[in-house]
């Protein structure tokens, strides 16, 4: 298995960038976390990672949330909780898409406290799936939640920005980037000399 999965961040601790995890931390501090998120930012910089750690802090078993224990957290960290939706907008882009997850959305979840729909690359959307996806934005369903992800949020209609809080991720910063691999090399029991 490749580093990059291996040691893909599974709390919001093992993030790497400070900013994202600081932000993170208060939203989820305050208990009122909102109904979508709009993680923007290059590839490679832990959106859909922590997509995930959010769908787990929400549907967590346990009261030390994620406790990464229970069925909730490893079905999520596998990719098999039929309750956590990973989309590819790139692929699935047009508006029957969007309205079969209108449908499918209304429903209760089978499992988990709350759905999330994590929706990858959402600028791919056509013009009227994302204003299929703003009516569902603008009226969620109490039990839904979405976050949506991209690599060019310029490129989504002003009105989905609008009805979800942003997290901006940036490349990594040196210092990010070692605390990266401190925590690799910490997992492959790799000595590594402080150059500091």
């Amino acid at each position: 298995m490749t580093f990059y999965l291996k040691y893909r961040s599974q709390t919001l601790e093992e993030l790497d960038l400070a900013s994202v995890r600081e932000s993170l931390k208060k939203l989820v501090a305050s208990g009122n976390l909102p109904h979508a998120f709009l993680f923007s930012g290059p590839k490679g910089t832990g959106k859909t990672s922590a997509a995930r750690i959010i769908a787990k802090i929400i549907n967590c078993e346990s009261k030390k949330t994620p406790c990464g224990k229970c069925e909730q957290c490893r079905s999520i960290s596998k990719g098999t909780n039929i309750d956590v939706i990973e989309i590819d907008a790139a692929s699935h882009r047009g508006i029957d898409d969007i309205r079969i997850l209108k449908e499918v959305a209304n429903l209760a979840p089978a499992r988990a406290k709350k759905k999330v729909y994590i929706i990858d690359e959402v600028h791919m959307l056509t013009t009227e799936a994302s204003n299929a996806l703003l009516k569902t934005l603008e009226e969620p369903p109490s039990h839904v939640m979405f976050v949506l992800a991209t690599t060019n949020p310029e490129k989504l209609i002003a009105t989905i920005r609008s009805r979800a809080t942003n997290i901006i991720f940036k490349k990594a910063t040196p210092e990010e980037i070692v605390r990266s691999l401190q925590r690799v090399a910490k997992g492959e029991k790799i000595e590594i000399a402080d150059t500091s």
